[in-house]
């Protein structure tokens, strides 16, 4: 190719790819060549800013796969590969392995969590990446085999990242208390709803490693949040226009803290699909929307709330010892029913990680070959 097929303008240029002549600002072609990252510290060591004038090119070529410029206003010609642009252009932004369809999910479920057991995922790479996948796909997983320990937990976490602390600290066991401090720390059900919305950053990814379930009752709920928002905007636009474009205010105290934050009920990433959902009656403060808003938000609230009722969306199963269930607390939306304090012991000891790392985790095991595919057998 020859250095006439670049078109030049004043602000970019247009280079040609293979779905046609595509067009870059020059600022990003010049903050995108490969030179401006250190290769030890893998960050930025160029700054866009130092420039006397804007960037703007004297002439580009495309040569031996790459687009070639030489600036006008420094001594320097950027190389960027073309693979590299056209893969930008496919997704509107850098790839990222991260980067997979949620696998919406209903009643009836629970029997095809992807489950492995807490060897694999400690002793392969394979297995931390079928469950880092597992989390971003479905947003839950269940993890067999647990020892009954406390070290145990801690042990399956870091295997995603590090353990987050809340206004708790960094544990939290479930079971009976004389003086709760949490409904969770009862006998009676409780409600569908996620963990900690009060605080501003509510914790990512949760663990439940159940150490004893011997009780009459207390089965576990749990269901796709992503799955019954998107049936929410279906049924009813209106509401669903309400619900991921309003916060409202959710709270978290006792004697020693007393946490608040305003989240939305639903959450949109930034192609409108559905990221999230926060919810939690027993921590939801009043109100604070005009009253006007109120009119037409706390029906499409309840509403929401309703459908988190509906069989056809909440699995319910028995978690039993030495399983530990692993989801995402910004989509997973999870209860309990009651139980009979006297007919046995129920102890989860449970805690959190950062969504961010376990993505992470998931992105530095894909690029090295172990994406978390299941693998196909003959039969298949």
């Amino acid at each position: 190719m020859t250095q006439a097929e670049v078109q030049l303008t004043d602000n970019g240029l247009y280079a040609p790819l293979s779905g046609g002549e595509t067009y870059f600002n020059y600022h990003w072609l010049r903050d995108a060549d490969p030179t401006t990252i250190d290769p030890q510290t893998r960050e930025r060591v160029f700054d866009v800013t130092s420039l006397k004038a804007a960037p703007r090119a004297r002439s580009a070529r495309v040569a031996n796969g790459a687009l070639e410029i030489d600036w006008a206003n420094e001594d320097h010609l950027t190389r960027l590969p073309l693979d590299r642009l056209e893969a930008f252009v496919a997704n509107g932004r850098r790839p990222d392995p991260a980067d997979l369809p949620r696998q919406l999910w209903y009643a009836g479920h629970d029997a095809q969590f992807r489950r492995m057991s807490q060897a694999e995922v400690e002793g392969t790479d394979q297995g931390r990446a079928r469950l880092s996948r597992a989390l971003i796909e479905e947003g839950v997983a269940l993890v067999t085999g647990m020892e009954n320990s406390d070290d145990s937990l801690t042990r399956l976490v870091n295997c995603l990242g590090p353990v987050t602390p809340t206004g708790e600290g960094h544990y939290f066991e479930v079971r009976l208390e004389i003086e709760p401090t949490n409904l969770a720390f009862t006998a009676g059900p409780l409600e569908m709803h996620t963990d900690l919305p009060g605080e501003e950053m509510a914790p990512g990814v949760q663990f439940l490693h159940c150490r004893a379930n011997t009780v009459e009752g207390g089965y576990s709920l749990f269901l796709d949040g992503a799955a019954v928002a998107g049936a929410l905007r279906e049924e009813d636009p209106e509401a669903f226009a309400l619900l991921s474009t309003h916060k409202i205010p959710f709270f978290y105290r006792h004697d020693d803290w007393d946490y608040r934050a305003w989240q939305k009920v639903i959450e949109l990433d930034a192609r409108g699909n559905v990221s999230g959902v926060t919810i939690s009656q027993h921590l939801q403060e009043d109100m604070d929307l005009p009253q006007e808003v109120l009119d037409a938000y706390y029906p499409a609230f309840c509403k929401f709330i309703r459908m988190m009722q509906d069989p056809r969306f909440v699995c319910r199963f028995r978690l039993n010892a030495g399983e530990c269930i692993v989801f995402d607390n910004h989509r997973i939306v999870h209860g309990r029913e009651g139980f009979s304090a006297e007919s046995g012991e129920r102890h989860l000891r449970g805690c959190y990680t950062d969504r961010g790392a376990t993505w992470s985790t998931y992105r530095t095991l894909a690029v090295n070959g172990h994406d978390g595919q299941p693998v196909a057998t003959a039969a298949e």
